[in-house]
């Protein structure tokens, strides 16, 4: 009887595999610029309506466009998103006693210790 041919080790999926790096770059990208013209407006708006709008609401627009870039530079560099599920790498094995092998229930075997 021929001996059955052991399973050749999984090819990856193409839905577990990484997103390209020039992909993931244009991503980042996108979003810090969509940040900074959000930054851009918010800043714009406080300028030219100081006089017509309350106060607040101008500091309000002049706070969000200076924390905006800090935020932005941050999320930018944040790099590659990890995985939620990470593919198994090992079987797991249950582990066991290796003294209870050992264990045959005689009673005259020394165990060292003394009484």
């Amino acid at each position: 009887m021929p001996k059955p041919r052991p399973r050749p080790p999984e090819v990856p999926r193409i839905t577990t595999a990484d997103e390209p790096l020039a992909e993931d770059q244009a991503r980042r990208t996108r979003r810090y610029l969509q940040q900074m013209g959000f930054r851009l407006v918010c800043f714009l708006v406080a300028v030219f309506t100081w006089g017509h709008l309350p106060v607040w609401l101008s500091g309000v627009l002049i706070v969000c466009a200076v924390v905006l870039p800090y935020v932005a530079v941050i999320l930018a560099n944040a790099g590659r998103e990890r995985r939620e599920v990470s593919p198994q790498l090992m079987e797991p094995r249950a582990i066991t006693d290796a003294h209870a092998d050992d264990d045959d229930g005689d009673e005259s075997k020394d165990d060292g210790r003394r009484d």
